[in-house]
């Protein structure tokens, strides 16, 4: 059994515990279901931001402790601050270190959040919306195309937007009507092993009128300006600032290089 398969079968018992402790009709009376989405795909299609989707991530299964002591509060303000398209924040504790009550204390920043989880099953989409998040992750490598289009189709019922993440031309298949943005992992989910030219390699294989999003393995200027020119609008970059002590800082530092290499 390879990490992802640990952690989908976590993820199974997790929500099932969920499910039975607080019954989806209760998240539905939840005041954020009344809520407008700030939409991602619009603010990227647009290309007057950084373009970067900023992550608040604790830790991971390969690298382990990121930065346990950032406040989540902090750190989202000064992304949305300093000029981040979006953000993205992790919710699965037992392997990321997040919690909902994190991504509950992101969510107050004008501009898209994603939650950023395992989603397996329509109850996590519920649970999203009510969280007030603007986009949920669907992954391709965890969820067969059906499983795909019914989550997908659910997440447009409830009024969020959906973001696929596929890592390889198989998972191609897995695109349908209802997705919004198309995200390439340069990370491989089985071995967390890293390419930065996965996202160059698939580019030309997603459809064109699809808004593509690069994540993982960012961690300069010539890369995003490489994705830029192989039709990339988002860049999804969470550990090259959440290492540093002032992860808050530190983008606004990458986002002024960013916008100086842009006007050359």
């Amino acid at each position: 059994m390879n990490l992802l398969d640990k952690i989908i079968a976590h993820k199974r018992r997790e929500v099932e515990v969920l499910k039975s402790s607080v019954l989806e009709e209760t998240l539905f009376s939840s005041p954020a279901f009344e809520r407008k989405i700030i939409s991602l795909k619009q603010v990227l299609a647009l290309g007057n931001t950084t373009g970067i989707i900023a992550e608040f991530k604790r830790k991971s299964p390969s690298k382990g402790i990121i930065n346990s002591f950032a406040p989540v509060d902090k750190v989202t303000a000064d992304y949305a601050r300093y000029g981040a398209a979006g953000l993205s924040v992790l919710t699965d504790q037992l392997f990321f270190g997040g919690t909902r009550e994190d991504f509950l204390l992101a969510s107050d920043n004008q501009v898209p959040v994603l939650r950023k989880e395992f989603i397996i099953d329509k109850y996590q989409l519920t649970e999203s919306k009510a969280m007030g998040a603007d986009v949920i992750l669907l992954i391709a490598a965890c969820l067969s195309a059906g499983e795909v289009k019914e989550l997908a189709a659910y997440a447009k019922q409830l009024g969020l937007e959906v973001l696929l993440e596929i890592h390889d031309e198989a998972e191609l298949g897995h695109i349908n009507h209802n997705i919004d943005m198309v995200g390439i992992n340069n990370r491989n989910l089985k071995t967390f092993e890293v390419d930065i030219y996965n996202a160059i390699a698939l580019s030309k294989l997603i459809p064109l009128e699809m808004i593509k999003i690069a994540e993982s393995g960012i961690d300069n200027i010539e890369t995003i300006m490489r994705f830029k020119d192989a039709g990339y609008k988002g860049f999804l970059i969470g550990e090259y600032f959440m290492k540093e002590p002032d992860p808050g800082k530190a983008f606004e530092v990458f986002a002024a290089q960013l916008s100086d290499a842009s006007k050359k």
